[in-house]
This record gives structure tokens, sequence and C-alpha cells, in this order.
């Protein structure tokens, strides 16, 4: 989906003012102030607060996966094969290690609204769902079963929480050793 200028600019704001600060904790105006985009724009691109943080996860939800498959096949080429998996733990220790890395802002934005905005919540499972479609899609190029890729997943989720609570991308290398141990106990 291509936006106006207009639009970019409220996303860019809102996606960097609710990343850092959290959902709740912004209000439309600031968002407003920092875009440059008058409030009447606003509110004609984006009626509600729930709409915009809609637009800002299922923006992200592109650049993030889009980004992730990038890496593994730069790194790894297209060939399937184990370390195409690994990548995926390989390039979460590189965005954990970015500044102003808060964990994932889909669990974020779940924590903060999954009980009063359905549409949010939906726009995260849909973002969930293609994250661990990627991951068996790279299983089963590696000839991995089924029932390994709910835990190579769960890994990788688990190491975005505990990187945000820590401060440190180190969780990406446990879950990537863990994965590593997964997918040696597969071929056995």
């Amino acid at each position: 989906m291509e936006h106006t200028e207009a639009e970019t600019r409220l996303l860019d704001a809102a996606e960097g003012l609710f990343y850092e600060r959290g959902i709740q904790a912004v209000g439309m105006d600031q968002v407003r102030t920092a875009s440059g985009v008058s409030l009447k724009r606003l509110y004609h691109l984006f009626p509600s607060k729930s709409e915009l943080v809609r637009a800002c996860l299922e923006r992200r939800d592109g650049r993030w996966r889009g980004r992730l498959a990038a890496y593994v096949d730069e790194v790894h080429g297209t060939d399937g094969g184990e370390e195409r998996v690994l990548a995926v733990y390989d390039w979460l220790y590189t965005w954990f290690d970015e500044p102003g890395f808060r964990g994932c802002a889909f669990v974020n934005s779940f924590g903060e609204l999954g009980a009063v905005d359905p549409g949010v919540v939906a726009v995260v499972r849909a973002h969930k769902a293609a994250f661990r479609e990627y991951v068996a899609g790279l299983a089963a190029d590696a000839g991995v079963s089924e029932p390994v890729v709910g835990p190579l997943v769960l890994l990788a989720e688990g190491a975005m929480t505990a990187a945000a609570i820590s401060g440190s991308p180190e969780p990406a290398r446990q879950a990537r050793h863990g994965a590593a141990r997964l997918l040696a106990a597969s071929r056995e």
C-alpha cells in the first residue's frame, strides 16, 4: 500500500512515539505535533487512534518480516538448510542490539490493547502467524519435521521478550543454541 506524504509522516511519528513511550501514553495531539500534520488531516486519514495503531503495526509487519527474510537470504543464500533456520536467531541478535530496542512492538501492543481492541489483536495474531509460517517454510526446506516448528518459534518469541527485559541481545544466542539442539535431535 502506497502512502501519501502526510500518511507517511503520521505513521513515522506515531510508530516512533508508540514504540518508545507506549500506545496509551501517547495522544493524537503528540502525533500531530511530531508529524507536523494538522489534526484535521490526521483525523481525516485515521479517524481513530485504533486505526492509526493498526496501520502502524501493519506497516511494521511488512518491514520487519522483509528485513528478516533479506538477512536470511543474504547471509545464507536461498538453498534450504538448517543454517537458514538458525539465521533467524542471528538476525534477532542484530535486531536486539539496535539502539532503542524495546522488545516486540506486536507483543507490546497486545499487552497494552489486547483486552480492549479486537482490531489490534487481529493484526498482532496475523503477524505472529506469518512469522510462524516463515519459520515453518525454512524448516520444511531444511527437511525438518512440522512438530519442531512450534518450539523453534517459541524460542524466538521467548528471546524477544527476554532481550527486552534484560536489555541484552544475548537471549538470541541462547535461543540459537536451543534451536540447534532441537534441529540436531530432530535428525536422530
